[in-house]
Order: C-alpha cells, then sequence, then structure tokens
C-alpha cells in the first residue's frame, strides 16, 4: 500500500512515483485518486497525457471505470517542462508511449520541488519493458505495482495479451484487442495464438507461380 509523503519543506525538492502494471489493472485510477487528494488538501495540480490518447476523450484523463479528471494533451515531453509552472503536484497518463526525454523531465521536475505522479504500462504486449518505463521506475522514490485479475484463471495478471494479429508496438486498445493474463495463461495464450498463425500458413492457396513450380 502507497503511504503519501509530505512536502519537505527542509530539502525544497520533490520525488516521483511511479503507478505501472498490465492493462486493466487499474493504474489511472490510483493516479486520478493520488490527484484528487491532492486537490482536496488545495494543493496546485497539473496533469498531462501524450496527445496520441484518445481513446475516452481528448483532453481528460479517463480510466476504464469512467473516473475523469482535466489533463492537457501533449505531443512530446519537453512540452511538460514548459507548461508545469506554478504548481505542487504533476500527473502523467500512459507515460510509456512519451519519448525517452520524459526521465529528464520528471527529475527536472522534481528537482524543483514538484511531486511527479507517473502512471503506464510496464511491459508491452510481448512482454518486454516499455519505453521509457524501466528508467522512470529506476529513478522513482516510490514505486507500486498494480494487478489486474486474469481473464483465464482468475490469479492476479500481469501480462497484457494482444488478442489481434498485429505486431505494432504502439496500438491504442480495449477489451476487443487485449485481455489481462497471468504468466502461465500469457505464454499459453501465445502458444496457441502462434499455432493458429501456422495453421493458417498451411491452409493458404498456393499462388499460380507456387503451383507452377511444383508441377
Amino acid at each position: 500500500m502507497f503511504l503519501e509523503n509530505t512536502v519537505n519543506h527542509t530539502e525544497q525538492f520533490g520525488w516521483i512515483e511511479v503507478i505501472c502494471g498490465s492493462m486493466f489493472s487499474g493504474k489511472t485510477e490510483e493516479l486520478i485518486r493520488r490527484l484528487k487528494r491532492a486537490q482536496f488538501a488545495k494543493q496546485r495540480i497539473e496533469i498531462f497525457k501524450p496527445a496520441l490518447d484518445t481513446r475516452y476523450d481528448e483532453e481528460e484523463v479517463v480510466s476504464h471505470n469512467d473516473s475523469r479528471i482535466r489533463s492537457t494533451p501533449v505531443p512530446i515531453a519537453s512540452n511538460i517542462r514548459l507548461l508545469a509552472n506554478d504548481v505542487d503536484v504533476v500527473g502523467i497518463d500512459e507515460a510509456q508511449f512519451f519519448d525517452n526525454e520524459i526521465v529528464a523531465v520528471c527529475n527536472d521536475l522534481a528537482n524543483r520541488g514538484i511531486r511527479v505522479i507517473v502512471a503506464g504500462l510496464d511491459m508491452d504486449f510481448k512482454g518486454n519493458p516499455f519505453g521509457p518505463m524501466p528508467a522512470l521506475m529506476a529513478t522513482a522514490e516510490y514505486v507500486t505495482k498494480v494487478h489486474a485479475v486474469c481473464t483465464h484463471t482468475g490469479n492476479l495478471a500481469h501480462y497484457s495479451f494482444r488478442k489481434a494479429q498485429n505486431d505494432d508496438i504502439v496500438m491504442l486498445g480495449e477489451t476487443q484487442e487485449y485481455e489481462p493474463l497471468s504468466r502461465a495463461a500469457y505464454y499459453k495464450a501465445l502458444q496457441k495464438q502462434q499455432e493458429a498463425i501456422n495453421a493458417s500458413k498451411d491452409d493458404a492457396p498456393l499462388s499460380e507461380d507456387t503451383q507452377t513450380n511444383v508441377d
């Protein structure tokens, strides 16, 4: 359980918090919860998200449970450094979609005395560390890893399995395209998906050129 720190008026430095996990694990929900608590404490907050994330709303950060908070969409991480003025707390959603400059931006903000709360996927659909998230987790003072529930086993899930056969790393989607799986369920699903791909290749009709060569 994350216990919120308090501003250290002696050091005059902020800190970085990272909330990470798979899809449908409640990352954005937790981000919004912390930001609204800061608002309740009358702290000045600003929230940013990648401009490409328009799934629910172009200007709001929205969780899967429809919790909402106003945000500023930005195309590149360096814009955050320019826009985060006169604030106590900065929230950043979908951090995995930002360029690597986001790491320096978060550290710069923390060094200016700002509390920085970052949420993002720790792994992509291939199970690899996602974008700048590993570096953010390494430099953060606090890291909270949240888990979804595996749709196959009911156990804790920390993998995001992509049901659609698309190899692009960045592909926005919902339950139609993704599902959270445990380790065992994830690798079984990968194997089954690969077997289906191989079977479809075997069943594909031969082209005229291939048939001529065979004859």
